[in-house]
C-alpha cells in the first residue's frame, strides 16, 4: 500500500467513525429532557 492510500484510508475511517460518534452523542443529548408521547393509529 502506498502512503497516499494509507492516508486516504485513515481519513475515511476518521470521517465515518467520527460521524457515528457525533450522531450517537447528539442522540443521547437530545433525548435527556424530552418525554415524547407517540400516538399511532393502527
Amino acid at each position: 500500500m502506498s502512503a497516499a492510500a494509507i492516508v486516504m484510508m485513515l481519513l475515511a475511517m476518521l470521517v465515518l467513525w467520527g460521524g457515528l460518534a457525533l450522531a450517537i452523542l447528539n442522540l443521547n443529548r437530545s433525548e435527556e429532557g424530552e418525554v415524547a408521547e407517540v400516538h399511532r393509529d393502527l
